[in-house]
């Protein structure tokens, strides 16, 4: 089955900084979308930041929680995308999962098999 690829993640103590990054495998084209979500334990699966628009340019978006704090970026072509979280929080701890949306032949979304960040206090 084909995945998206992430890597990063792991554990810091809060203040503190990481990075996560993501790439889609070479056969899934017309990614419009591309971005980041996570998940803590009996919760729902949120949103944390995406680009959307990737064909025409791209607009990222952030969930309130992470604004000011988080910085998204992804480049089309190479079909990647990046998550630098700084002032990270204990309530940042969760699971967090690459998520691209593809457009051809139609819209289909495609995961990543998730990445454990872990924000100590």
């Amino acid at each position: 089955q084909v995945q998206l690829v992430e890597s990063g993640g792991g554990l810091v103590q809060a203040g503190g900084s990481l990075k996560l990054a993501c790439v889609a495998p070479g056969n899934i084209f017309s990614i419009n979308v591309m971005g980041w979500y996570r998940q803590t334990p009996g919760k729902q699966r949120e949103l944390v930041a995406q680009i959307t628009g990737l064909l025409s340019g791209g607009t990222p978006n952030y969930a309130d929680s992470v604004k000011g704090r988080f910085t998204i970026s992804g480049d089309r072509a190479k079909k990647l995308v990046n998550l630098e979280m700084n002032s990270l929080k204990p309530e940042d701890t969760a699971f967090y999962y690459c998520n691209a949306v593809s457009l051809c032949p139609y819209p289909f979304p495609w995961w990543g098999q998730g990445t454990q960040v872990t924000v100590s206090s």
